[in-house]
């Protein structure tokens, strides 16, 4: 295998698991709405959680260090509208709970966490699309397809695979052109005739 195509297959790899990973979450106006976060239950103790939005400024949506809040950090509006899920954290459960959504509150979220003698990680990343009520039928964090079939809103999945196959007919689509190429070059290929002497 070339270098280049190493290197587009593992490319390809990063960017299928890289987009595998974020989540849809549609819910109605006014819910509440739970965004799942958890990291694995180790007996490590947790020390900071961040949750953020990625297009504010300040990014925070709740901000916990060593079990207390910390609210002059938080984006102004989830002030009283957020809390999380389990404040003991039994089974790494850091999830989210927002309060009364509103169209404003579309957008990524991320939750990161912070355990002893590790840095701060992501550990998951949500997108939540907030519809008039109504409209989605309520807070789901999968939908079901025009075909009535199950749609687990990992949009990012359907992208990476469909970029992934771009990509993998291209570089197979290269080699053989390159084969080919080498071939016809060769069958075209004539030695000199040899100089005959007069």
């Amino acid at each position: 295998m070339s270098a280049v195509t190493a290197s587009l297959c593992s490319t390809l790899l990063f960017v299928l698991f890289v987009s595998a990973d974020e989540k849809i979450i549609t819910a109605e106006s006014g819910q509440n709405v739970t965004l799942t976060c958890r990291v694995t239950n180790d007996n490590k103790m947790i020390i900071t959680i961040e949750w953020s939005r990625t297009d504010l400024e300040p990014q925070h949506v709740l901000l916990q260090r060593n079990g207390q809040f910390v609210l002059d950090s938080q984006h102004p509006s989830f002030k009283n509208r957020v809390d999380l899920q389990d404040r003991q954290m039994k089974d790494g459960d850091v999830s989210l709970i927002l309060k009364n959504v509103t169209i404003n509150d579309n957008g990524t979220y991320e939750c990161r966490v912070q355990r002893q003698r590790e840095s701060l990680s992501l550990i998951s990343t949500l997108y939540l699309r907030v519809v008039p009520p109504g409209q989605s039928g309520g807070h789901k964090e999968d939908r079901r397809n025009k075909d009535g079939g199950k749609e687990d809103g990992s949009v990012g999945l359907i992208v990476g695979l469909s970029v992934s196959a771009v990509l993998l007919v291209a570089v197979v689509g290269f080699l053989i052109y390159r084969r080919l190429k080498k071939k016809q070059s060769q069958d075209s290929y004539r030695p000199p005739d040899e100089l005959q002497p007069v």
